[in-house]
């Protein structure tokens, strides 16, 4: 599926440019499927598409994982509409700060990229890895319905799954940034792993002193 074509005419495209299909390619081949969109030239308003979708897909996990534990100071519906109202505008303005962020340090680092390859490159991960925070949710949902509210169990489970579902996030970022810099993937991934856990133990330490 990684085969390179001309965007501009040939089968492969016509048979392979359904939505299902490119995010299938991007699982396996997230470089060639990120130089593909690239070569593309998406227009500006394709791009919010791929961010507004990975936040409804994002919000809807985050939705599940309220019902699974929810916040004693605020019901449940307040809650939800708050987590839409983070998701949609919130998370929006995050990635394209992130994108602008990520692209000024690996342009000077040797970076090739233009901003909207970079645009492309994170955006696009952003929205091929967000079935996976859907599928953790629903696992998380899953365990909590097995275990039932009076197992003494608690949600233990919840913040492992977080962990794990965060570990696709950054792979595909990370495998857009590389593809859109036009450099290697390893030390792209490696170093916003780094960070993705100083954030978490950050935020870790300001909720346990009722920072956040």
């Amino acid at each position: 599926m990684a085969q390179e074509f001309d965007i501009t005419h040939g089968h492969f495209e016509e048979r392979h440019a359904g939505m299902a299909w490119r995010i299938a390619d991007a699982w396996l081949h997230m470089g060639a499927s990120t130089r593909r969109l690239i070569r593309e030239h998406p227009s500006e308003g394709r791009l919010l598409f791929y961010v507004l979708m990975a936040d409804i897909v994002v919000f809807l996990s985050w939705t599940l994982k309220t019902v699974v534990v929810p916040h004693p100071d605020a019901p449940i519906p307040l809650r939800v509409s708050l987590w839409l109202v983070l998701m949609l505008m919130g998370r929006t303005a995050i990635m394209y700060g992130f994108a602008a962020v990520a692209g000024a340090v690996l342009k000077l680092l040797g970076g090739r990229g233009s901003w909207r390859d970079t645009r492309a490159g994170v955006f696009w991960g952003g929205f091929v890895a967000a079935p996976f925070s859907l599928f953790a949710a629903l696992v998380t949902v899953a365990l909590a319905a097995s275990y039932g509210p009076g197992s003494g169990t608690g949600s233990w489970y919840v913040i492992p799954l977080y962990w794990v579902s965060l570990i696709p996030f950054i792979w595909y970022i990370a495998g857009g940034l590389a593809e859109a810099q036009r450099m290697r993937f390893a030390p792209i991934f490696l170093g916003l792993s780094v960070l993705t856990v100083c954030a978490l133990f950050a935020a870790l330490v300001a909720s346990a002193r009722g920072i956040i």
